[in-house]
């Protein structure tokens, strides 16, 4: 099974990460383009990040920015968001021979993204989200995007997997099945994230559990609510969540937030003879 790492706010630079991910033996980075440091700009530097995923042996995913909104109402703002996805991809292509080097052939090069909830009214007794309100003009923008996403896809070996954090809204799911109409899509369990919502996306994601793609394995606790603790320090069935990432060959990034709790984490899936 591939496990990898996030890019970390403790490390100043991309060398830095790729240097833990070697040193602790993982497979991969996953670059978050909520740095400025890997926005698609910096990205587009393919021949510079194919130099340094060879000298070191790793190879890499993307993680596109947690505001992006596809669906936003204005569509200047909307069309910079898909233009951004668009050279991603083109990234993620030519990424796609560092990965098959180092990674697993039989996994696509995968980009995450997360859905946008978008705005909601509040009124005196409850709060109104605007997509699920105005939902035909949202899925109208979520049929485009899973369309253009098809297109500048094509048949090469990246996909776009969709992640759960605090509880898919109704129109969420309702939008994701749309999406998983075209084959270039999957998902993300965030098991951590999951559980700090008492499992409400778990039904969900197990109802199309044959395309699972992606995993982000960190530990957590139900009551109080907390996530990306290092393994072992939770309250997940872990050997679980691991058992069923390694039946459907899905990637699992350890997405602690520190470099201590990262060790700890491979540490405790050394110690269980789990990777």
């Amino acid at each position: 099974m591939q496990f990898g790492m996030p890019t970390l706010i403790e490390n100043d630079t991309l060398a830095d990460n790729i240097a833990l991910c070697r040193e602790l033996g993982l497979s991969f980075v996953e670059l978050n383009m909520n740095f400025p440091e890997y926005q698609v700009e910096k990205l587009e530097w393919t021949d510079l990040l194919a130099k340094m995923g060879e000298e070191a042996g790793v190879y890499f995913t993307i993680h596109l920015d947690e505001n992006l909104n596809v669906a936003d109402f204005n569509p200047r703002v909307a069309g910079a968001y898909l233009e951004t996805v668009r050279r991603s991809i083109e990234v993620a292509k030519k990424l796609v021979p560092l990965k098959n080097r180092f990674g697993d052939p039989n996994q696509p090069l995968t980009i995450n993204m997360h859905m946008h909830h978008g705005i909601y009214i509040t009124l005196p007794d409850r709060k109104v989200q605007l997509y699920e309100r105005c939902f035909p003009v949202y899925v109208d923008a979520i049929e485009r995007f899973r369309d253009l996403c098809t297109e500048w896809i094509g048949d090469s070996d990246v996909r776009i997997v969709v992640e759960n954090t605090d509880g898919f809204k109704n129109y969420e799911m309702r939008a994701i099945e749309l999406m998983l109409m075209s084959p270039v899509f999957g998902l993300t369990w965030d098991i951590g994230h999951s559980k700090a919502t008492k499992e409400i996306d778990m039904p969900f994601i197990l109802a199309h559990e044959d395309r699972l793609l992606h995993m982000h394995v960190h530990d957590a606790t139900e009551s109080p609510a907390r996530n990306h603790l290092a393994l072992g320090d939770g309250e997940i069935d872990l050997p679980a969540r691991l058992s069923l990432a390694a039946e459907h060959n899905a990637r699992c990034v350890l997405e602690t937030k520190t470099i201590e709790a990262l060790r700890s984490s491979v540490k405790w899936l050394d110690e269980r003879g789990l990777r």
